[in-house]
């Protein structure tokens, strides 16, 4: 069962709590150099996946918002806190943004992410304005009203770029969402008056919410939109903007956007995972189905190990499912390998084994 923990309302956020279940042991793991906690420190769990979308064959999904997720669910669940990227426009309105690719979903979304253990989303990517502001304000106020908390948008600046702040066993953990899409980020970006984007090409701003959350939080969180879509080793861009986070007290950086798996590592004390490729994908073509869960456990504020659990991303509903076998194998080769082209620091030694 998930522990039940304290949420602290910040900006638009709101609370969740759920039950949940075993996960399946990983198949990549890396223990990760860092300060340690003091003895005794409780253990906490934290899941991360990639990019979510409702649209073309999983939007059949939400025909039934308890089951979209499938299988997966139970790995997602079994985390104290799991967050993904959600993808879309949550809307049936708006106009749709000079662009090329345009996403919607239904209100259904949340109660999808909901059912299958995700506790938080971050909203900072490149298609939550698919629908201009009239559908950001929808995607915003649906949040509310299902009570799922999200980060990187919002009425204003200061909304955007505040953090989801909860407590787990006496260690507060702030999560915080950035984008760093170059694609009409000057109209989408959030400012002091304007309803918009956490855009991390602000990076005074940037910096000063990850500065702000570390003065709130034992552990802080950023969930990156970042990197060259299709491209699996990450932008030069993306590391120095890593290099800001984690100089200004970011704890664990994830990232999405480039439809791949990117590696990961550690920068000092900070870890870094530079992409967790698509994970609920509407469809076929878009560079790789190869996908998977990153678990990192902390002990108390320090982090001490992450993991990845290899998955595919099913050709027939676009559903995340544990990888098996030599597809487990063979994902965790490659996702070990990706560090090279990252350059982060090794984050010790790393196994793989079958992913159930």
């Amino acid at each position: 069962m998930k522990w039940s923990r304290l949420p602290i309302a910040l900006g638009a956020a709101l609370a969740l709590t759920a039950c949940h279940t075993a996960s399946t042991p990983p198949a990549h793991s890396a223990t990760v150099t860092a300060s340690r906690s003091p003895a005794g420190a409780a253990e906490i769990t934290l899941a991360f996946a990639g990019d979510v979308q409702f649209a073309d064959r999983t939007a059949r999904l939400l025909s039934n918002p308890a089951t979209a997720f499938g299988s997966i669910s139970s790995t997602l669940s079994a985390a104290d806190v799991a967050m993904v990227n959600l993808e879309t426009a949550v809307t049936t309105r708006g106009t749709a943004e000079p662009k090329r690719f345009h996403f919607r979903a239904p209100v259904s979304a949340y109660d999808a992410l909901k059912a299958a253990g995700i506790d938080v989303a971050t909203i900072a990517n490149n298609h939550t304005l698919d629908y201009g502001r009239v559908g950001l304000a929808d995607t915003v106020d649906a949040a509310k009203a299902a009570r799922f908390p999200t980060v990187g948008a919002g009425d204003n600046a200061a909304g955007a770029f505040a953090p989801w702040i909860t407590e787990i066993r006496g260690t507060k953990i702030a999560f915080l969402g950035f984008s760093q899409v170059f694609e009409l980020w000057t109209s989408w970006k959030a400012t002091d008056n304007q309803a918009g984007i956490a855009m991390a090409r602000d990076l005074p701003r940037a910096v000063a919410a990850v500065q702000a959350a570390r003065k709130q939080a034992d552990v802080v969180v950023v969930y990156m939109h970042w990197g060259q879509e299709g491209d699996s080793c990450p932008t030069d861009e993306a590391r120095a903007l890593a290099g800001d986070l984690a100089t200004a007290g970011a704890n664990i950086i994830v990232g999405a956007h480039a439809h791949l798996l990117l590696g990961d590592g550690r920068i000092g004390n900070t870890f870094v995972q530079y992409g967790l490729g698509n994970f609920l994908w509407r469809s076929d073509d878009a560079y790789s189905n190869d996908t998977g869960v990153l678990k990192v456990t902390l002990h108390g504020s320090a982090v001490e190990r992450a993991e990845l659990v290899p998955a595919l991303i099913s050709r027939q509903t676009g559903q995340p499912e544990l990888a098996r076998g030599k597809d487990a194998t063979r994902i965790s080769q490659k996702y070990n390998n990706l560090r090279a082209c990252a350059a982060l620091a090794a984050t010790g030694s790393a196994s793989a084994r079958p992913g159930g």
